[in-house]
C-alpha cells in the first residue's frame, strides 16, 4: 500500500492538506444553498457549513400552523440534504486530488 509513497514528503502533503482545508472552509462559507417547499410559499437557505441563513414564509401561511410547519421542515431538510452533498463531493475531489501526490 506504501511501497510507492516518498514518505520524506509526508510533512509537505500535510501542509497542503491543511492549507486546502482552510480554504474549503472559507468556500463553505461563502456559498448558499436555497430550497422551496410548498410551491415557493416557503424558502430556506444555508451557508455551506449547514447554518441557516435566512428564512422566507408567505404571510399566507401565518394562519395555518399545520400546513406551515410541514413546508418549513420539508425546506429544512430539502436545503440541508444540497449541504451534505456538497461537502461530500468536495470531500470526494480532495480525496481524489491527494491520490495523485507521490
Amino acid at each position: 500500500m506504501f511501497e510507492n509513497m516518498d514518505f520524506s514528503k509526508m510533512s509537505e502533503l500535510l501542509a497542503q492538506v491543511q492549507e486546502k482545508a482552510k480554504s474549503i472552509e472559507l468556500e463553505l462559507e461563502n456559498r448558499e444553498f436555497s430550497a422551496k417547499s410548498g410551491a415557493g410559499l416557503v424558502k430556506v437557505s444555508a451557508n455551506g457549513k449547514g447554518e441557516i441563513i435566512d428564512i422566507s414564509i408567505d404571510d399566507s401561511l401565518l394562519e395555518d400552523k399545520e400546513s406551515l410547519q410541514i413546508l418549513l421542515i420539508s425546506a429544512i431538510n430539502d436545503v440541508l440534504a444540497m449541504v451534505a452533498q456538497n461537502r461530500s463531493s468536495m470531500a470526494n475531489d480532495v480525496l481524489g486530488n491527494l491520490g495523485g501526490i507521490k
